[in-house]
C-alpha cells in the first residue's frame, strides 16, 4: 500500500495537484541540501589544495630567497679545501635533491586534494535518482 509519509493516508486519495506540489517541495528541499554538500566538499578539497600550494611556494621561497648568501658562503667554505668550480658544482647538487624533496611534497599534496570534484555528492545524487525511480515504480501501480 503506498501511504504518505507527510500527512499520513493513501497517496492514491490525494489529489494529483497536491502530490505535484509535494513533489516539487521535495525536489527542491533535496537540490538544495546537495548544493550544500557540495559547496561544504569543496571547500575542504579547495583547502587541501592550498596546503600543497603552499609547500610548493616554501619551497620557491626557499630556493630563491636563500640561494644567493648561502650559495657564497658554501662555495667560499668548500673553496679552502678543493677547486672553486668543483665546491660550486657541490653546492648546486645539495640544493637540487632539497627542491626535489619540496616539489615531491608539493605535488603529493595536490594530488590528495585532485580530482576537484564533490565525490560525495555525486554518490547522494545517484543514490536520490536511484529512491525517486523506486517511488515512481511504487506509485505507478
Amino acid at each position: 500500500m503506498a501511504t504518505d509519509h507527510h500527512g499520513g493516508g493513501d497517496l492514491r486519495e490525494r489529489p494529483i495537484g497536491e502530490l505535484l506540489k509535494q513533489l516539487s517541495e521535495e525536489t527542491t528541499t533535496l537540490v538544495k541540501q546537495e548544493l550544500d554538500l557540495a559547496k561544504a566538499e569543496m571547500t575542504q578539497k579547495g583547502k587541501a589544495a592550498g596546503v600543497g600550494a603552499g609547500f610548493l611556494s616554501g619551497g620557491a621561497v626557499l630556493g630563491l630567497g636563500a640561494f644567493g648568501a648561502f650559495t657564497a658562503f658554501l662555495i667560499a667554505l668548500l673553496d679552502t679545501a678543493m677547486v672553486t668550480w668543483l665546491a660550486a658544482l657541490i653546492v648546486a647538487a645539495v640544493y637540487g635533491a632539497i627542491a626535489g624533496f619540496l616539489a615531491l611534497q608539493g605535488k603529493n599534496k595536490l594530488q590528495e586534494a585532485t580530482p576537484p570534484a564533490p565525490e560525495q555528492t555525486v554518490e547522494t545524487l545517484k543514490e536520490d535518482v536511484e529512491w525517486a525511480k523506486t517511488q515512481t515504480r511504487s506509485g505507478a501501480r
